[in-house]
């Protein structure tokens, strides 16, 4: 009997040891969450390696499922990378838009925003001169490049050109004005302004940015009834423009309109709370309104500001 069971014992192990190589064809089943990040890793690796272009679907594909945090963070960095470097844009931008999305304050993404959207931009203008050289969106380009290196005189001769091929093309009068006022302040250069701004107002009546600078040219020179209803039609025209009401706020301090300053700062300092000019001039508004207690806080931010950032205080 103990011979029996030792060869039924022997006979089992040889079953089992003869089996063994089908039971290791047999593949374990993952989990899906661990099935798909098993392929992203994968995919992750062949990226890496050079092999974008099969990487590439696979990535696209394990962003649009469930992924642990870590996980995905590297895959819409490297479907980023591949997409960019396979000149599929669309893809890259929505990789970036998770990054940003997810991990807002990581430098490598920012870092990463910056240089890819460079990228773009610069490959977008490279077709535009290709495609359409004689256009005018090509000569605004041009014109923008100008203004970025200091050319005034050359800007201004682009946005001129386009003027004469297009005479009512919004925003290009605009731009004609900041020239001018980019340029030796002087009072030649600020009427030159002062006439682009109202040129532009009446192409695009709704343009906010120029309606600020025609309230700006008459805030710097003291004319308060003219600074004022700018300004306020300027923050009518656009909710969103905290220039306007800083500036509104401004001139009517200035005008000794006290009690009307306070709204328009108010509004200003819950938009840029960081910014001392607002929180200065209402402690001002709120001082000569016999709010004084409120005038104190806003001094006393006005000052942490500062100290924080030396010279935040506008004239």
């Amino acid at each position: 009997m103990s011979k029996g069971l030792c060869l039924g014992s022997a006979g089992l192990l040889g079953a089992i040891l003869t089996a063994a190589p089908l039971f290791a064809q047999v593949p374990l089943k993952l989990s899906p969450a661990a099935a798909v990040s098993t392929s992203a890793e994968h995919a992750i690796d062949l990226a890496a390696n050079g092999g974008c272009q099969e990487a590439l679907p696979v990535l696209k594909k394990s962003l649009s499922q469930a992924l642990d945090k870590q996980v995905e963070y590297r895959v819409a960095m490297a479907t980023a990378r591949c997409a960019m470097g396979l000149d599929q844009g669309q893809t890259a931008v929505n990789a970036l838009w998770i990054l940003k999305r997810d991990f807002p304050k990581d430098p490598e993404v920012l870092y990463m925003m910056t240089h890819y959207f460079s990228q773009l931009a610069t490959r977008a203008a490279q077709e535009m001169a290709d495609l359409a050289p004689t256009s005018y969106q090509a000569r605004e380009l041009e014109a923008e490049s100008l203004e970025s290196h200091e050319n005034w005189d050359a800007a201004g001769n682009e946005y001129r050109k386009i003027l004469e091929q297009n005479p009512n093309l919004p925003g290009i009068h605009f731009r004609l004005g900041r020239v001018a006022l980019s340029k030796t302040e002087s009072a030649a250069n600020t009427e030159e302004a002062r006439k682009e701004f109202e040129a532009e107002l009446k192409i695009d009546p709704r343009n906010a940015a120029a309606t600020f600078w025609l309230g700006e040219i008459a805030r710097r020179s003291g004319d308060w009834g003219q600074a004022i209803p700018r300004f306020t039609d300027a923050a009518k025209l656009d909710s969103g423009f905290a220039e306007a009401y800083l500036a509104l706020g401004m001139s009517l301090n200035s005008a000794e309109r006290f009690s009307e300053a306070v709204a328009p700062l108010e509004r200003y300092v819950k938009m840029l709370p960081g910014d001392a000019a607002g929180h200065y001039q209402l402690s001002i508004a709120y001082a000569r309104t016999g709010r004084k207690d409120d005038a104190v806080r806003e001094m006393a931010i006005q000052q942490q500001i500062s100290e924080k950032n030396p010279g935040g205080v506008r004239p």
